[in-house]
């Protein structure tokens, strides 16, 4: 029996990642899990390694209407849900000089928007007892040049943790963040640096997390599984840091 068992899932950005990692742990713990991505062939490639007890939505989390449909399809398919994983974001890298009204909208309409309407969206179908878990970042903590904006939408996505853990609590659903440090996923080849600027930057990160190395999405993967289980019965509005001691030491 794992400690999700009969439980059921759903991930956005679900597809690569800390999102993909915890895809697969939800399963192996006994969930069924949905899980959500823009790219279609990401998101197949990802149901297809899995293999079983997953299903996958296309859908783009900045779109009300994309998650209106995602939802629906559990609906349809007679799932109520148990988890939320409000996972999906991006991040785009740029000096103060340099970012565009573009850049703050895609990001805020992914990361905080993204979020809140997928809780929004999945709390008709959350029971007395569920979960919702929020991915926020390191970001909020500490001041990084060149990702204010992200650092923003973080910030955000902290603050969401409270003000919808406060207002779920009485319908006995939780909410809680966990706040990844610098993982090797993916996403920091999307922030738009070149391959020189991401190795130095990936450089100078490791010397400055006490562990002296990047984390791995399955790392990450295991504390929202703790976040979603019933061993987090008596957390809400709470944020697990899971970044190697870099905000905390």
């Amino acid at each position: 029996m794992g400690a999700l068992t009969d439980k059921v899932a759903l991930i956005t950005g679900g597809s690569t990642g800390i999102g993909f990692a915890t895809a697969q742990q939800f399963v192996a713990d006994g969930a069924y899990v949905f899980i959500t991505a823009r790219r279609q062939k990401e998101l197949d490639q990802a149901v297809s390694t899995i293999g079983k007890n997953i299903t996958g939505i296309a859908g783009d989390v900045s779109k009300p209407a994309d998650l209106d449909r995602i939802i629906a399809t559990i609906d349809k398919q007679n799932k109520h849900l148990d988890i939320l994983f409000a996972n999906a974001g991006i991040g785009l890298a740029a000096p103060l000089e340099d970012v565009t009204e573009k850049q703050i909208d895609e990001q805020f309409a992914i990361n905080f928007k993204g979020a809140f309407f997928a809780v929004q969206k999945a709390v008709p179908l959350l029971a007395k007892g569920g979960s919702v878990v929020l991915t926020t970042s390191f970001l909020n903590a500490v001041g990084a040049p060149g990702l204010s904006v992200l650092s923003a939408t973080k910030a955000a996505v902290r603050s969401l943790a409270r003000s919808l853990g406060a207002e779920l609590a009485p319908r006995g659903i939780r909410v809680n963040a966990v706040s990844p440090g610098p993982i090797s996923t993916p996403f920091h080849g999307k922030l738009g640096l070149s391959q020189k600027q991401l190795k130095d930057a990936a450089a100078g990160i490791e010397a400055q997390v006490p562990l002296h190395r990047f984390g791995e999405p399955e790392e990450v993967s295991k504390t929202a599984l703790f976040l979603a289980s019933e061993d987090a019965s008596f957390m809400t509005g709470s944020e697990v840091v899971v970044d190697g001691g870099l905000t905390q030491l």
